[in-house]
């Protein structure tokens, strides 16, 4: 894989059930870029490293006068000059691209998770760990899969000029022999600790980006209660704990380079004494000596590597972990975890009916469902999407479990606005560019949704833009308001018109005269197409064929809205917004009109009433 052929088009399954095992599936799956970045590596390393060989050559040749030893010499050293060029541009190439390409790899894997979880990834993994993911944890990742053929690659080197080293003079070759293995294996009982510092730091950095973006989401809201200093210190205080974590981490981190500076040193003391010992004992020749001397200062070069693949491992091995996390989530799927039934060819269509509360959302009509709990609702519409986020029995449309459909087929016959759509940055066309039936225009939807003034304010706010359509909306939508918001998001659900539209309180931030033509907007336009509405609000509830009361997770009555708020307490408990007295004494009086119903006495609605006729007959 070349970085001009990313994106891939499957990135594969990975191996989620731990940090070290996704990093080694990551591996597996550059195995072709990995071998060439150890084959570049090992020309690059092996012709640094017989460079002393061919300077000791060169320097016996001039002790012994040897003019063709000499060239000989010259000419090794060409050779290597041209390996070792030509090694370290495509060592450099190669491992950039295994770089990216792992990168890019687990990016796409985080997206596509992230959009096959929806809404439900933010509730089980913090927003900012997601975000930590996806952004630094993604280039560690690839920074240890770029980093292992390097090392690999210095690993061979190092024994192979070892090996060298003992056949070329057995007497010094042995003492580098023994010392380099000491060298490399030396800061080994210094990473546990310099892991752990690593961890803590990292943890650190993600709270301080989720509590900057809570904060930055928030942030209209911060002003309106003159809260922005009080999350302005706890964001000092979070990014001072980070600076202090990073501050411990990087002093073990040099604790371990210098170790890596100061053990190489001593042993080139120790070659240099044992050596020059040797020559006067004519055990050694002056040539010999220098070899072995300069291949010692050499071998530093990729003894680096031993550090920087320790390093590689302990920042990239908690960002693997957090990234299993991501990837080990799962949709919610029925209790024995097994789809068993057929599917049929054609999306299917019809009732939408979900067993565990016995919602029944007639197909073709417009039916409210109204809850007391706001959470409670928010969780019910994701059932009734196919993309629940707990275990349970299957939400049935036209019979078929939604759970037992590919996740594009549920989406596309069941589409789900939450309470807090999201708006993302672009033109309003751009916005409206999603999959579509084709039966919605733009402007039926804009009309809909009442969305007038919003296109005035997008054009004040453009420049350049004269067309509603190529005015720009900023990232989230902040620059309108709760109302403006949340009526382009209804329009854009309104456009897509899918089979089932489940609308998550659509309207809790307009006004009511808005909000009664938004009303019959989407009651006109979604005629004959089958409409679930989560809402309160009298003006909607009034114009539903059906209102459905979910009370403790079950449906407790099903009516009309002028119906239900007569003979249910609980449902004209919601609506109303009565207090508990008021509850209390509309409770009082439903007793007392069913007592004088028993007795033949007329209701007090039913004697109104006929008051009401007897004078518009006068």
């Amino acid at each position: 894989m070349q970085i001009q052929d990313l994106p891939y088009a499957d990135p594969g399954v990975p191996d989620a059930r731990s940090g070290p095992r996704f990093l080694w599936w990551l591996f597996r799956n550059q195995l072709g870029g990995q071998f060439k970045s150890l084959a570049w590596g090992l020309l690059h390393f092996l012709s640094v490293s017989a460079l002393p060989f061919c300077v000791g050559v060169a320097v016996q040749a001039v002790v012994d006068h040897s003019g063709r030893r000499l060239a000989l010499a010259g000419g090794l050293l060409a050779l290597c000059c041209v390996g070792n060029a030509v090694g370290d541009t495509f060592l450099h190439r190669t491992a950039v691209t295994n770089w990216i390409t792992a990168a890019a790899r687990v990016q796409q894997l985080l997206a596509r998770k992230a959009a096959n979880l929806g809404s439900a990834l933010t509730r089980r993994v913090a927003a900012g760990e997601v975000v930590a993911v996806s952004t630094g944890d993604v280039e560690k990742i690839g920074w240890f899969v770029e980093a292992w053929s390097r090392f690999t690659a210095a690993a061979v080197t190092i024994v192979v000029v070892c090996v060298g080293l003992v056949v070329y003079q057995p007497a010094l070759g042995v003492v580098v022999a023994v010392g380099l293995p000491v060298l490399a294996l030396s800061v080994l009982p210094l990473l546990p600790r310099a892991t752990r510092r690593a961890d803590f730091q990292r943890e650190k950095a993600g709270r301080a980006t989720e509590l900057a973006s809570d904060t930055v989401a928030g942030l209209r809201v911060l002003r309106g209660i003159g809260g922005e200093e009080l999350f302005l210190d706890r964001y000092r205080r979070a990014s001072q704990e980070v600076r202090h974590a990073a501050v411990r981490s990087a002093r073990m981190w040099s604790l371990i380079a210098a170790i890596q500076v100061l053990l190489p040193g001593l042993l080139l003391i120790a070659v240099v004494w044992y050596g020059v010992h040797l020559a006067r004992q004519g055990r050694v020749e002056i040539g010999e000596l220098v070899a072995v001397y300069s291949s010692v200062m050499i071998l530093t070069y990729p003894l680096r590597h031993f550090e920087e693949i320790a390093m590689a491992y302990s920042f990239s091995r908690p960002s693997a972990t957090r990234a299993a996390r991501v990837l080990s989530l799962e949709r919610a799927t029925p209790a024995d975890g097994v789809a068993t039934a057929e599917v049929p060819g054609d999306m299917p269509s019809g009732d939408l009916y979900d067993p565990a509360t016995g919602l029944l959302a007639p197909s073709g009509r417009l039916t409210a469902v109204v809850c007391g709990d706001p959470d409670a609702a928010g969780l019910l519409a994701e059932r009734l999407g196919g993309h629940p986020s707990e275990e349970g029995i299957s939400v049935l449309l036209g019979g078929v479990p939604l759970d037992e459909l590919p996740l594009d087929s549920a989406r596309t016959a069941v589409l789900v606005q939450d309470k807090d759509p999201v708006l993302l940055s672009g033109s309003l066309r751009e916005l409206l560019d999603v999959p579509a039936s084709g039966d919605v225009g733009a402007v039926e939807a804009l009309a809909a949704a009442q969305c007038a003034d919003v296109l005035s304010a997008l054009v004040q706010g453009s420049l350049d833009a004269e067309d509603p359509m190529d005015a720009r909306i900023t990232e989230r939508g902040r620059s309108l308001s709760g109302g403006q918001r949340q009526r382009l998001a209804l329009a854009r659900s309104l456009f897509t018109d899918p089979e089932v539209l489940v609308l998550d309180e659509p309207t809790s931030a307009v006004d009511s005269h808005t909000e009664a033509r938004i009303a019959d907007g989407v009651r006109d336009l979604r005629t004959g197409r089958t409409t679930v509405v989560f809402t309160s609000s009298p003006l909607l509830l009034d114009r539903a064929d059906r209102v459905v009361l979910v009370h403790d997770g079950e449906v407790a009555a099903v009516g009309v809205h002028r119906e239900l708020v007569h003979k249910e307490p609980r449902y004209r408990a919601v609506v109303t917004r009565e207090t508990d007295d008021e509850a209390a004494l509309n409770h009082a009086r439903h007793e007392n009109d069913v007592r004088n119903e028993k007795d033949g006495v007329p209701h007090e609605h039913d004697v109104l009433h006929a008051l009401e006729e007897i004078e518009e007959s006068a």
